[in-house]
Parts: C-alpha cells; structure tokens; sequence
C-alpha cells in the first residue's frame, strides 16, 4: 500500500478511548499517533492499549492547535457528524492522510473543523465510541486503498483467488541535464618538513 495515514485526538479527556484508539491504529499499521489540547495519561490508556503503542509508534502531544504539525503533503481529514460532511462509504481517502477525532462531548472545534481538508462521518443512526470510530475509519481505508480478492456473490469466503500483480512497462520521465563546477583537486597528501 503506497502513502501513510496518522490518527490524532482533539481535547479529549477519556484516556481509556485514547487507548483503545491507538492500539487500533497501531494494528492498522499508523505511521504516527498525537494529541492535541488533549489531557491523555498513557498510565491509564495502557489499560486498553495493552500494546503500549505510544511506545510503538512515533507519539506526538501538541498543546494546542497552533502547534500541531504534520508532514508535507498530508491532508487532514476531519471525522465529525456534520450535514456537511462526505459520508465514509463514497468518500476516497487521500494517500497522505490525517485522521482527526473531536473530545466525547462535544467533537471537534470549530478551529480544527477549519483546519481540516475533508469532512467524513460514519453513517450512524447517533454517534459511536470515540475508539469504534477511529477503527471503522481505519478499516475503511484498509478496504478501500487495500489490495483483496474480490468479494463472491454469495455469502461465503472469496471463490477465486487474488489475481498475481502485473508489472505495467517502465515509466521514463525527462532527464534534465545537470551542470557541475568542477571539484577541487584533493591535497597531494604530502608533508611538508
């Protein structure tokens, strides 16, 4: 799979959903895990993070949103029940992302909700456990960006096997030429007494 997703937290004060969050991002092969503005003891996330991801995974604490950083390139992808919002089913994950979850109460603010490229929400009839969602967003992307045999027609298992990859011809792209002052002589290697 090409590209790389993190998990984040806003403002959330439930460290036992934290953990279950990021174990969950942990088994699904997150690059990075953070917090922000967020009141997060790992003591007592542990309790449901019995992998210690924190300690697995590169973990990032970002006081507030000003200081929170991602890589270039990625987007960040805002997970919200809002009207506005993409449902998860039809929307395409991008292949740099960031994935934000809002605190148990009251989501995420709307400095965040600026902040972010993409709205999805989970078509729920009322909202999940901060952990569930994090996962079922995760495991969406796994489907969707993954590689597996297609489903059958029927109930059951897959009926054929997942097709052998076919490498398509080599790609050249324009090589520019590049112009290199002349290196330096290197020293005789010589004493002089």
């Amino acid at each position: 799979m090409r590209g790389y997703f993190c998990i984040g937290v806003e403002g959330v004060s439930k460290a036992m959903n934290v953990g279950t969050l990021f174990r969950s991002a942990h088994a699904f092969g997150a690059s990075m895990i953070f917090t922000v503005a967020a009141c997060y003891e790992a003591r007592i996330g542990n309790y449901s993070d019995t992998a210690k991801s924190s300690e697995q995974v590169p973990f990032y604490a970002f006081p507030d949103i000003a200081t929170m950083m991602l890589p270039g390139g990625c987007e960040l992808v805002g997970i919200e029940i809002d009207d506005q919002a993409v449902e998860l089913p039809s929307f395409r994950h991008p292949r740099r992302a960031a994935y934000m979850l809002g605190s148990e109460r009251f989501g995420l603010t709307p400095e965040m909700t600026a902040r972010c490229n993409h709205i999805v929400k989970i078509p729920t009839a009322f909202s999940v456990n901060l952990g569930i969602a994090g996962a079922i967003v995760m495991y969406d992307r796994l489907l969707s960006s993954g590689r597996f045999a297609e489903r059958p027609q029927v109930p059951g298992g897959p009926t054929e096997p997942l097709p052998d990859h076919v490498f398509g011809a080599p790609r050249l792209r324009k090589q520019l030429e590049t112009f290199r002052a002349p290196l330096p002589a290197p020293p005789s290697g010589r004493r002089e007494r």
